[in-house]
């Protein structure tokens, strides 16, 4: 195969001098070819100068394609073709995890009913837990009830309660103040479960509707 440059001195020369562009190293045995901005058709033994800005194929000696080089980019484009495809990779992942959590729900809920059963179990564990702080706070109130008439007799004066009585006052007050925080924080995590569930089963209808069989 005949082989030959079609560049110019000054093309050479300012390429040599430009820091925008590096030269691959050529591939061992490879014929480069493109065809240039001027629609002239280029064959070189290493990758072509004029056509640096366009792809260039390299053949094998059988004129079989071998592989495709460039275009070669300048620092500021491969900069921004480095940015490029790091936003693919990230975008790449970002559905092969969606992907992935869709398999994981269809495969953890087949059907509504076991997403309702969960989420009714789920919801029973956390009133149970909130029933027995409700408990705990009625019967803090209760004992409220005798301590404030053991302090009804120094209301005119409660620095002079037993500091015991004070001391229970003191404690029963805190005490109810936990078991409402507690109830408060359980019917915010019941909220938070709700509103799971409720974003789960909007996806999850729209891949049981994909599993369907046609027509139905």
């Amino acid at each position: 195969m005949r082989i030959y440059h079609c560049v110019t001195a000054g093309a050479i020369v300012a390429w040599m001098a430009s820091a925008a562009w590096a030269q691959p190293a050529p591939l061992p045995g490879g014929v480069y070819t493109c065809v240039d901005a001027k629609g002239r058709k280029l064959t070189a033994d290493r990758p072509i100068v004029d056509c640096i800005d366009r792809e260039q194929k390299v053949l094998n000696p059988s004129g079989t394609v071998r592989a495709k080089v460039g275009p070669s980019l300048t620092a500021q484009e491969k900069a921004e073709q480095e940015q490029k495809e790091k936003r693919e990779a990230e975008e790449r992942g970002r559905v092969a995890e969606e992907k992935r959590r869709d398999r994981a729900l269809l495969t953890r809920y087949p059907n509504k009913g076991v997403h309702d059963q969960e989420r009714a179990e789920a919801l029973a564990q956390i009133e149970a837990v909130a029933k027995a702080a409700t408990t705990r706070l009625q019967e803090l109130a209760r004992q409220r009830v005798a301590i404030d008439e053991e302090m009804e007799f120094y209301k005119k004066d409660p620095s002079k309660a037993p500091a015991y009585v004070r001391r229970q006052q003191e404690e029963n007050t805190q005490s109810q103040n936990v078991q409402k925080r507690f109830i408060a924080d359980q019917d915010a995590e019941a909220r938070r479960l709700n509103a799971r569930f409720d974003d789960e089963l909007v996806r999850l209808r729209q891949l049981w509707a994909q599993m369907a069989p046609a027509g139905k």
